[in-house]
């Protein structure tokens, strides 16, 4: 909430429902680890529902949305009782067909990354959970930590945007940095997702993927920058840009002496910055064959005062 984020996602496993026996008995004897076998490192790492609650209360009173990634569909049910504003789908629940059905179900807005998917898979997604539940998005992700730039292809971005122009398209980033991130707004995302820690070189493979509070702060401030330069698709003179034109917009100005009733030709005509201001630029084909009302000095603005408004025809 300090670093100006809307939202604090955690991520919510029943470890007995997102993990078989043989999975959690496995050995784990990897630097991260927290226990001799994953399973025991899952357990020491899982906060509990009443943690939950604490966090969820805690995000109410400083102002900012809680929710989580559910990992499995006992998780997805937790959250729901837990009122989360919307589910989050990680990449690896997102090919997990029932489960998307029963979140979409619960009718919350859903948030899907697309780490480790297909094209096919995502247009079989959207098939499945765009009737049950209009009100989901989905975000571009590669399930890699950390995320080397050549393998982020923020192109999949403006793919999703035609494939599917009727949902907001989004970002989950793994890399380190933001302009990565700072591009993905730039290109349309309307959600960005990061990692965040307090410490990069704790224990735990994120950690390294991850942004320090001092990151997020330069991120969001980024992100909002670049929000509110996005601006307008229509291409027009602004009032910012009066001061500049006034000094340097150019005028159509008197190649030569042009006697009062000379017809304009073209080379009777250049461009210059001109004092004061007369036709612009763009009308200089438009003063042919137009008569001269008063006598034009050499080097003299051409102002509508000195030049008949009909163009006279000229005879070929």
């Amino acid at each position: 909430q300090e670093c100006g984020a809307d939202c604090a996602k955690f991520q919510k496993s029943e470890l007995e429902h997102k993990f078989n026996r043989k999975a959690l008995e496995r050995p784990y004897t990897s630097k991260h680890s927290w226990g001799k076998t994953y399973g025991e490192h899952k357990r020491h790492l899982e906060f509990s529902h009443e943690q939950y609650r604490e966090l969820k209360s805690y995000a109410e009173e400083v102002g900012i949305f809680f929710t989580a990634s559910g990992m499995d569909e006992m998780a997805v049910e937790f959250l729901h009782e837990l009122d989360v504003p919307f589910f989050k789908v990680g990449s690896g629940d997102t090919n997990n067909f029932p489960y998307l059905e029963k979140t979409a179900k619960k009718g919350r807005p859903m948030v899907i990354s697309s780490g480790m998917q297909s094209m096919s898979t995502m247009q079989q997604v959207y098939r499945i959970v765009k009737p049950l539940n209009p009100n989901f998005c989905f975000l571009q992700c590669t399930s890699a930590y950390p995320l080397q730039p050549e393998d982020v292809n923020l192109r999949v971005i403006t793919a999703y945007q035609s494939a599917f122009p009727d949902i907001p398209i989004g970002y989950s980033g793994h890399e380190t940095g933001i302009a990565i991130s700072v591009a993905a707004v730039a290109m349309g995302a309307k959600v960005l997702e990061r990692h965040v820690t307090l410490d990069k070189t704790w224990k735990g493979s994120d950690h390294q993927a991850s942004l320090e509070p001092s990151e997020l702060v330069e991120l969001v401030k980024a992100v909002r920058t670049v929000e509110r330069a996005l601006g307008s698709p229509l291409k027009q003179l602004l009032p910012c840009e009066m001061a500049c034109n006034e000094k340097l917009g150019k005028s159509v100005v008197a190649k030569v002496a042009i006697p009062e009733g000379t017809v304009l030709a073209l080379d009777m005509l250049t461009v210059k910055v001109g004092e004061p201001k007369g036709f612009p630029p763009e009308a200089i084909f438009d003063l042919v064959g137009r008569k001269a009302k008063v006598d034009i000095e050499e080097d003299e603005t051409i102002t509508e005062q000195a030049v008949e408004n009909h163009v006279k025809k000229v005879k070929h």
